[in-house]
């Protein structure tokens, strides 16, 4: 094991927090997508940090130019951003979505649908939504708050979004544009940065051991002989997000402590 952990008082919930903002670390002129208050704090962070070109929103259909707290009407709007004109940055890739994930297999297969069988499923949850077109268009991201062998699975019951499976079997109009940079837990980041690009364990956040994520995840997964920790957050960072960005501490009602 590499690093040797914290050495500030940041909460599991800062540590999730930054890794989120790592996603989109100088990522540029593009739109942020973030689904959940952590991965919305981890923007928010990015852009007043390492990445201030970041487009952000608030949420629905306004393009804003500051960055409010987290629940907070912003100050600046910048521009309208209708769903049609959404969908045009989907479908160009210049947007970063972070969704979440019912089920998540080791090829990446996201399932927000349904639980158990599809003639019959135990539970219906979202809908496939916008999962493949966001999976095949643009880079796109998964923020899992509670790791665990219920949500990493050996097979999904139901693919929303694509894996790097099935987007290599549907060939290269799938493969084109098809990334999925960061799983993100509470547990840790991970990746699929591996030949067979099945995922891998890139960081551990302090705290968390290996035999802790391998037995939270249904399938094998890929453990480097070294693994670091996730990087410490900044004192400014610290500050940011508990002065500014969540003030009323709505990250740490996400993540246990």
């Amino acid at each position: 094991m590499s690093g040797t952990g914290t050495t500030t008082t940041a909460t599991r919930a800062e540590y999730c927090v930054v890794a989120c903002a790592e996603a989109w670390r100088d990522a540029g002129e593009i739109l942020a997508g973030p689904m959940g208050t952590v991965p919305m704090i981890g923007a928010r962070l990015a852009k007043r940090t390492f990445s201030p070109d970041l487009l952000l929103t608030d949420g629905e259909a306004l393009l804003i130019g500051d960055v409010p707290a987290v629940g907070a009407a912003p100050g600046v709007v910048e521009g309208w951003l209708p769903y049609r004109q959404h969908l045009a940055l989907v479908t160009t890739g210049r947007r970063h979505v972070m969704m979440g994930a019912s089920q998540l297999d080791r090829h990446g297969n996201q399932n927000i649908s349904c639980i158990g069988d599809w003639e019959r499923p135990r539970r219906q949850l979202l809908g496939v939504r916008g999962a493949p077109v966001n999976t095949l268009n643009n880079p796109t991201s998964y923020w899992v708050p509670r790791h665990s062998p219920r949500v990493f699975v050996e097979r999904v019951d139901m693919v929303c979004g694509v894996g790097y499976d099935r987007a290599a079997a549907a060939g290269p109009s799938a493969t084109r544009y098809h990334r999925i940079p960061d799983v993100i837990t509470d547990l840790g980041v991970f990746d699929f940065e591996t030949p067979d690009r099945t995922m891998r364990l890139r960081s551990l956040h302090p705290g968390v051991t290996v035999d802790e994520v391998r037995a939270a995840t249904g399938f094998a997964l890929h453990v480097p002989g070294e693994v670091p920790y996730t990087r410490d957050p900044t004192a400014e960072e610290l500050r940011l997000i508990r002065e500014e960005i969540d003030p009323r501490g709505l990250r740490d009602r996400e993540v246990r402590a």
